[in-house]
């Protein structure tokens, strides 16, 4: 019999969200259920387990020494560091224990939870990289966070096979950015966004292959262009002396200007680059992608963000690279199988069901937690194959009795406040909005705002070595930060001033520049076509459907 679409309504939100046919034979295929909630609110809950920005001292309880760790000084779990974590001074399966039949199943996976150490950071292979989190394979970085394979970046988030960039957002293969989004393949440049191949160039937005250019919007392979307007190299050099932006109010006038500037010019309804039968935002290489945003390389995949390589998955955010079979998974890894509700699995696994933590090159696990070479485990426990499936199947018959089947981790379970992680910044909540859906909240520690102890000059040839020893207090927010010695050589060699905002209000201002994850029906503002994008109806730009855009560009 040929199983139809549905219509079900969110347990959550109350929004009415399609369940397809396709949908329904991907879920037969892993054999569960359909899910009670909507896909943003189930994003939201996947993304509630992410703490990416938040840093905090601990201390590893092997070693003892004092490590940087995501988790707050209040949680009740023991942390070890990198080093112990990986070592064989621990065992995980110390940790094990029996089913209990009589308790739900979340239930005693928290106590397992609760009891086993934590990672305090999750990094691997990096050099003189203290202060990262989610950063692998990189060098001489500071606050950088999902980084990897770069080399002396600072205040950097998801950035790959880079170096020094500062305060940039989504960036791969660049060197000597500053506040740059989204862009690719750029060199020596400032404030470009959705940019690829450019370089010496400041304040472009869809620009590619462009030279020495300056307040532009979607220009091709241009050199010499001031605000659209193609200028000779003398006039164009002249123009670029007198604009003093190593002065951080001129810096911000026209930050001003090329906002006003690119409203002026039209806006592809959304960043999709070589794909076909897609939807969703900032696509590359993909097929039969739906309802996706910031992946690449992806086939027959539904409901993803920040996910890569991969096929045959649904509800995967951060991770990919040829993962299939996988659903309802948060923070994933390399040549993932068949990985179902579950979190931080990383790297060659396969048949993983309800596990967390650090899973690595593991099969046949079930509610399992920072197991690694491991098979037939239940709760930390070992069983003999056929005592592993027969167990399972029990344990699942359980969890339907009691409504767990089905469902990812409940939100009790995140050892995360909602406001440190990434789910705060693609859905955003107040404190009383997320406590009152069930979320923890973490109010900020008083001590981190104090009185500025030094006046920031206008220009970087005013500012003293002396400014690292002193204590800054961000303009918008209040909270302290530093300025560290690296950072004000890339200052002074990019000719750029002190910022007066503390790096998460630089972040959350990044950000604010991109689209949000949701998509709205509305027409071409060119040739009425239907187009479904990322810029909401109420937006002032005009956005046009793919074919008006490059009729538009120069």
């Amino acid at each position: 019999m040929t199983k139809k679409s549905m219509k079900k309504v969110c347990a959550f939100s109350g929004q009415e969200f399609e369940i397809t046919e396709a949908d329904l034979k991907f879920y037969e295929k892993l054999n569960v259920p359909p899910p009670t909630l909507c896909p943003d609110e189930r994003m939201r809950r996947r993304l509630a387990f992410r703490n990416e920005r938040n840093l905090y001292k601990r201390e590893c309880a092997l070693c003892e020494k004092s490590v940087i760790s995501i988790y707050s000084p209040e949680k009740s779990f023991s942390l070890l560091c990198p080093d112990c974590w990986w070592s064989d001074k621990w065992d995980p399966f110390e940790y094990g224990r029996d089913f209990d039949f009589n308790c739900p199943f979340f239930e005693q996976f928290s106590e397992l939870s609760e009891a086993i150490p934590h990672m305090a950071v999750n990094v691997v292979g990096n050099e003189n990289c203290e202060y990262v989190s989610q950063t692998g394979y990189s060098k001489n970085c500071y606050l950088v966070f999902n980084t990897d394979f770069s080399e002396d970046c600072l205040y950097t988030t998801t950035v790959l096979y880079s170096k020094d960039c500062v305060d940039s957002l989504n960036l791969d293969h660049c060197e000597l950015c500053f506040e740059c989004i989204d862009s690719s393949h750029c060199y020596n440049s400032q404030f470009l966004q959705n940019c690829q191949n450019c370089s010496d160039s400041l304040f472009l937005k869809n620009c590619i292959g462009c030279h020495h250019c300056f307040g532009s919007v979607n220009l091709r392979n241009k050199e010499y262009y001031f605000f659209n307007t193609s200028l000779s190299r003398p006039e164009w050099e002249e123009k670029i002396k007198n604009i003093n932006l190593n002065s951080l109010s001129e810096q911000q006038q026209w930050k001003q200007k090329f906002e006003e500037q690119k409203l002026e010019f039209p806006h592809k309804f959304a960043e999709i680059k070589n794909c076909e039968n897609v939807t969703g935002d900032y696509l590359r290489n993909c097929k039969n992608t739906y309802h996706c945003f910031d992946c690449f390389g992806n086939e027959d995949v539904k409901h993803c963000a920040t996910f890569f390589d991969s096929k045959d998955c649904q509800d995967y955010c951060v991770g990919g690279y040829n993962a299939s079979w996988c659903y309802e998974m948060a923070s994933g890894g390399y040549n993932v199988f068949r990985c179902v509700f579950s979190s931080h699995v990383w790297t060659n696994d396969q048949d993983i069901f309800y596990s967390l933590q650090g899973i690595t090159s593991s099969k046949d696990l079930f509610g399992c937690v920072s197991l690694r070479n491991a098979q037939y485990c239940i709760l930390n426990k070992q069983y003999s194959k056929e005592e592993y499936f027969r167990l399972r199947e029990k344990i699942v018959e359980h969890m339907k009795k009691t409504g767990e089947w089905g469902e990812f981790f409940p939100i009790t379970l995140s050892p995360f406040a909602y406001n440190e992680t990434v789910a705060q910044e693609y859905f955003p909540l107040t404190k009383k909005e997320a406590l009152s859906r069930g979320y923890q909240w973490r109010d900020p520690d008083g001590k981190q705002y104090q009185a500025q102890t030094y006046t920031i000059p206008e220009n970087i040839e005013q500012v003293l070595d002396s400014v690292c020893e002193q204590l800054l207090a961000c303009r918008e927010c209040g909270k302290n930060y530093k300025i560290q010695k690296a950072e004000l050589k890339f200052y002074r060699k990019m000719n750029i001033p002190i910022p007066q905002e503390c790096p998460d209000c630089r972040h959350h201002n990044r950000m604010k520049l991109r689209n949000p994850r949701k998509l709205w029906q509305r027409e071409c503002d060119q040739c009425g076509t239907e187009i479904q994008t990322t810029f909401a109806p109420d937006r002032p730009e005009e956005v046009s459907c793919e074919k008006c855009y490059l009729n538009s560009i120069n």
